[in-house]
């Protein structure tokens, strides 16, 4: 059974908890700790103040689900928030504004105060998932426009606008984690410094992630300008392109040859293959690989280098470099039992 609360409740809940704030970097009071009360569930919320960023690195898990009750009320901030969610999910009914996120999405959210209220909502979190998200909270549009200002007529028109100031329209964008996130994600979670330098590695991280998440939105509206319609006879012979890309991956023919061995144009097989499973011909391969090699390493009983061959690599540090790319970690701290993210 869901546990009800009041915002107001859980929030009063958290403030007992809290009052002896935690400092983990004795180098940085704007670092700062937050525990999860213990009838609620285990863990904690970061909040991190850098230069023109508010960085929240959540890790709890609760006990029960559990909903909190907001109150009717309206929007008085502009927020511009990068969400990155790893792992565990999360609801809410807001008329104005529901929504359904889970682990391995990522969120681009734009609001602006309506000067409307709206009315009272549920927030629900759900029991036993791990819970683990990086939130990047920009204090102004600034670091947006210097940052992409020489490509900005590559994303999507209507943050354009917003970035060049033209709209106050707000904008919501959902997509899933690509798999150059989880590097920077995992290193902001774990970041071994403190002071200066953890302000400065941190904050690159997170403009690294901004980068990726705008990377994201560029590649969206080319791919949407690039599709094409698709007859079942092309998506079928596109998923046997797929068969026969998984079945030779030790030897993966050419985009030419693949094409011609199922009877398709080569150009149609290249956008009708991203129309159909969302990545390109070997970005496909890529990452079939490197699932093949995770399970092989943390079923233990192979080599590295043996595990490299087995996927079709013949040089081990060009697996070590795609696969730590890829996952986070190195196939030897894989092999070791090291968590990764998935």
């Amino acid at each position: 059974m869901a546990n009800v609360i009041s915002e107001a409740e859980y929030q009063e809940k958290w403030y007992k908890v809290n009052k002896n704030t935690q400092y983990p970097d004795p180098l940085d009071s704007s670092d700062i700790i937050y525990s999860c009360p213990e009838q609620f569930g285990i863990g904690c919320e970061r909040w991190i103040e850098l230069r023109d960023i508010s960085l929240l690195i959540i890790n709890q898990k609760y006990h029960d689900d559990l909903q909190i009750v907001f109150e009717a009320g309206q929007d008085e901030f502009e927020q511009i928030e990068f969400g990155f969610n790893l792992s565990g999910s999360y609801s809410s009914n807001r008329l104005d504004f529901p929504y359904n996120k889970s682990g391995k999405e990522n969120f681009l959210q734009w609001d602006f105060p309506s000067g409307e209220e709206y009315d009272a909502f549920l927030y629900t979190s759900f029991r036993n998932e791990h819970f683990l998200k990086v939130d990047i909270h920009l204090k102004s549009s600034e670091i947006l426009n210097n940052f992409v200002r020489c490509i900005n007529q590559e994303l999507p028109p209507d943050l354009i606008k917003l970035i060049e100031g033209k709209s106050q329209q707000s904008y919501v964008e959902d997509n899933q984690l690509t798999p150059a996130m989880y590097l920077p994600l995992q290193q902001i979670i774990n970041c071994p410094f403190q002071g200066l330098t953890k302000q400065i590695y941190l904050e690159a991280k997170c403009l690294e992630l901004i980068a990726l998440k705008l990377e994201q939105l560029t590649k969206i509206k080319n791919a949407s300008v690039k599709s094409i319609t698709l007859k079942p006879r092309d998506i079928e012979k596109i998923h046997r392109a797929r068969d026969i890309l998984i079945f030779q991956q030790e030897n993966p023919p050419s985009l030419l040859y693949l094409a011609q061995q199922v009877g398709i144009n080569d150009n149609k097989l290249k956008i009708g293959f991203r129309q159909v499973f969302g990545t390109t011909v070997f970005g496909y391969l890529h990452n079939h690989r490197m699932e093949i090699a995770r399970q092989l390493l943390q079923d233990g009983k192979m080599r590295v280098a043996a595990v490299a061959n087995a996927v079709g690599y013949a040089n081990p540090g060009h697996f070590a470099a795609g696969f730590k790319r890829k996952f986070g970690v190195s196939p030897s701290e894989c092999k070791a039992g090291k968590k990764i993210f998935e």
